[in-house]
């Protein structure tokens, strides 16, 4: 067996040791700094830009953080010892070009060099999202993500309430909920967010109620108001993407317009009966453009064709459905992970317990989502439904 002298000794023999300043450089050509210390340490400051993985999960976690063997990188702990075993590891793993750095973080401060104290978690926030920070895709960088991100619900009813109460049991830092109505005894066969003391509460009362016994630490904003033109834009401003979970097509169509015009993901449910529509409307999706609301539906289907739930009905656990899946694609796009439903429209059949996706091309002659299109302003959405109808 070698001794932990003799293995360093070996160690110092097989890795380049470079000065902070070349480190610096390094990076600066495209090398990845790669801070192995524990979390405690890492909360007293780490180089700009550091990738950080404790040296305990360095092996199971540095493919997923650094797939290229051939990047160059530079190990780091405080004082450049545990550096050194890292770096050995890595050579061990097939990285190619390793370093580590000479006196470690220690010296980098000391010289000057520039350092961020990152966020992190509490203890409390570590316990409630372990199970998230297990995951890659996640982790703590993702659900610090998650913590900043401000996400806009229209609706507190069938498919806002679940579609709220799992965004914020993961963790979303900001939730807000744009709803008029008040809680009606019909509504608790599907709107799990209220409960029967509350009836006659504004619904976005009651939801605020329900999310902060379910996350005390989120900040919940309540819109009790009808979305209209003359405030869309200015409930929108300020979040980073929309829960459309409204049931009537003046909402649909205004929701779709102002999130076109400021940029914004749009994530669209709607239910029906025993079947169920989700998909995420958004023409500026990096990488390919996806259509908008009005690509799918032009203009409104008659009103006999389109009957509203509390007209045709609705299977109480459908929007549970549908609302969830409405989760999965926001949390999705927060974290920037996976294929989120832009250009795809998932269609569920309850009584038949079966799924259906349809592609959804961007329309090239669409007055609000073609390239190039000035905006053509908002309308009177109800006349306009009314009259298309």
């Amino acid at each position: 067996m070698l001794t932990k002298d003799r293995r360093l000794s070996e160690l110092k023999a097989q890795i380049a040791e470079i000065t902070p300043a070349e480190a610096l450089a390094l990076q600066a050509r495209g090398a990845a700094l790669l801070d192995v210390r524990e979390a405690d340490e890492v909360a007293q400051g780490s180089p700009r830009g550091a990738l950080r993985i404790t040296r305990g999960y360095l092996e199971l976690k540095v493919e997923d953080a650094l797939p290229d063997p051939e990047r160059p990188v530079v190990a780091l702990c405080a004082g450049g010892t545990r550096s050194l075993f890292a770096a050995g590891t890595l050579r061990e793993l097939g990285y190619r070009h390793v370093y580590s750095l000479q006196g470690g973080f220690n010296r980098w401060k000391n010289e000057g060099l520039p350092f961020d104290v990152p966020p992190r978690l509490d203890a409390g926030a570590r316990e409630r999202y372990a199970r998230h920070l297990l995951m890659p895709e996640v982790g703590e960088a993702g659900q610090l993500k998650l913590l900043a991100s401000k996400v806009l619900l229209i609706g507190a009813g069938g498919l806002g309430s679940p579609a709220a109460f799992y965004l914020a049991a993961a963790g979303v830092g900001r939730i807000g909920l744009v709803d008029h109505d008040t809680v009606d005894r019909s509504n608790l066969q599907r709107q799990i967010l209220h409960a029967d003391d509350r009836l006659g509460m504004p619904k976005v009362e009651s939801a605020k109620r329900t999310l902060l016994a379910l996350n005390p630490a989120l900040d919940v904003q309540t819109y009790p108001t009808r979305l209209d033109s003359g405030n869309v834009e200015s409930l929108f401003g300020g979040y980073d993407l929309i829960v459309d979970g409204s049931d009537n097509f003046p909402t649909r169509y205004l929701v779709n317009d102002a999130c076109v015009k400021l940029g914004l993901p749009c994530v669209h449910g709607s239910v029906y009966r025993f079947e169920g529509q989700a998909t995420v409307f958004w023409p500026r999706y990096p990488g390919r453009r996806g259509p908008c609301y009005r690509c799918l539906f032009p203009e409104p289907p008659p009103p006999e064709l389109a009957p509203s739930c509390a007209e045709a009905g609705v299977l109480g656990v459908l929007p549970g459905v549908i609302g969830l899946i409405e989760a999965v694609e926001a949390l999705k796009l927060l974290l920037g992970i996976g294929d989120p439903l832009v250009g795809r429209l998932l269609c569920y059949d309850g009584l038949a317990q079966r799924c259906t996706e349809f592609t959804v091309t961007p329309d090239p002659g669409c007055r609000w989502c073609a390239e190039g299109a000035p905006f053509p302003g908002y309308v009177d959405y109800e006349q306009f439904c009314s009259s298309a109808a």
